[in-house]
């Protein structure tokens, strides 16, 4: 079956559907941590400084992890670590709301933990999708993967509100174990084709191997950078154009919508070029749609610029882990996807950092195109990094239909 005629509809899988509710259950104690962590201090001593150092801390486990744990992916089979890693991670998210009047350490500790442990799922989770189905369905499964992700991540937001103000502020992270504990029971019972390959990886070294796709990463981590200085600058360029702060909520589940719908429609049909310039082009088209918040007057005009930001954000998305796939040997995959999730983490936090400097020093509208200024600089160095590299030779890819 050629590529061209393939359509979503083939995707669905009994397997598949399996994978969808694991990658579900797995995404949304990541999306809804932070903000989780901000309401569960909100109310207890040390309010929202505390809460801010719980997300803080959350997310140098992430980054932390994802490249420590996702390594050795590649070493043996990928369920039971993934399993391992969640139900650690459920461990954590569950401690932490019993723990809510224990001295701030203690609190720090276990959101680190809770960032870590399963820190290198993303990555496996993705790994084992691209395994699951036959290479001509690869581009749309990452598609659906990344529209899973942004309805995911436009979602919790309010959920999180709804459930700390409703119910208990420990709420959110109680579902958030609860979900890990299911998505490391159920990935237990996920297919695990061998990844292709006749010992490649034996020959170069996994550190080596992973290193090579580092101008993927650049990209990714400057995709990272665009959407930090979209989200965090958005409720200061409100307030300084005299409009309600409190639309940041809906524009930003805006945006995550419009990712959706983005991702999906990329996976609809097979687009011109290389993933690689795709990327470049989705990534620079995004650039521009923020660089029009900077200047487009009201309220319209910046829902404008974000909803376009993030139909062209999620082409970056998927045309960075194609990108990173025809870069590297299957065995990789797992481990360079965390290695790539850290950067990512590492992109958006010393973009969050610039962000709150510039803002000290200049209007949100300079603020913004300061950081579309960096993004465009990374990205034209990713390009050229990536012209010149050799990627490193890819085994042949297996039947998959007949999982082991």
């Amino acid at each position: 079956m050629s590529r061209d005629k393939q359509t979503y509809r083939d995707l669905m899988t009994r397997e598949f559907a399996l994978w969808a509710v694991v990658a579900l259950a797995s995404k949304a104690p990541v999306a809804m941590a932070p903000l989780a962590l901000v309401f569960l201090s909100r109310g207890a001593h040390g309010g929202y400084t505390l809460g801010a150092t719980l997300a803080s801390a959350y997310v140098l486990g992430e980054v932390v992890g994802a490249p420590l744990l996702g390594a050795r992916l590649a070493r043996s089979r990928m369920r039971p670590q993934l399993a391992l890693g969640l139900l650690g991670g459920a461990l954590s998210f569950g401690a932490l709301p019993l723990a809510r009047d224990a001295p701030p350490v203690v609190l720090v500790g276990l959101a680190f933990l809770a960032g870590a442990a399963p820190a290198a799922c993303p990555g496996g989770v993705r790994s084992l999708l691209t395994r699951l189905v036959e290479e001509p369905l690869v581009p749309r499964a990452l598609s659906a993967e990344a529209t899973l992700t942004q309805l995911t991540w436009a979602a919790a937001p309010a959920l999180v509100v709804l459930l700390a103000l409703q119910v208990h502020p420990g709420a959110p992270l109680a579902l958030g174990a609860v979900l890990a504990a299911v998505a490391g029971l159920l990935v237990l019972r996920l297919p695990e084709p061998p990844a292709a390959g006749d010992g490649a990886t034996a020959k170069v070294r996994m550190t080596r191997t992973l290193w090579s796709g580092w101008p993927v990463y650049l990209t990714s981590a400057a995709a990272m950078a665009m959407l930090a200085t979209a989200e965090l600058v958005l409720p200061a360029l409100l307030e300084d154009r005299d409009l309600p702060v409190g639309w940041a909520g809906p524009l930003l589940a805006a945006f995550a919508l419009a990712s959706a719908l983005g991702a999906f429609c990329y996976g609809l049909r097979s687009w011109p070029g290389s993933v690689a310039a795709q990327s470049l082009v989705f990534l620079t088209l995004t650039a521009g749609c923020v660089t029009l918040i900077a200047f487009l007057p009201g309220l319209p005009g910046v829902a404008l610029g974000l909803i376009l930001a993030g139909v062209f954000q999620s082409g970056v998305m998927v045309t960075r882990n194609l990108s990173l796939r025809e870069r590297l040997p299957e065995e990789a995959h797992a481990s360079a996807y965390s290695v790539m999730y850290a950067v990512q983490g590492i992109g958006y936090s010393l973009t969050a950092t610039l962000s709150a400097v510039a803002l000290e020093a200049a209007s949100p509208a300079a603020a913004i195109l300061g950081g579309v200024a960096v993004t465009v600089l990374i990205t034209a160095a990713s390009a050229v990094a990536e012209r010149r590299s050799t990627p490193v030779a890819r085994p042949a890819a297996p039947d998959r239909r007949t999982p082991v």
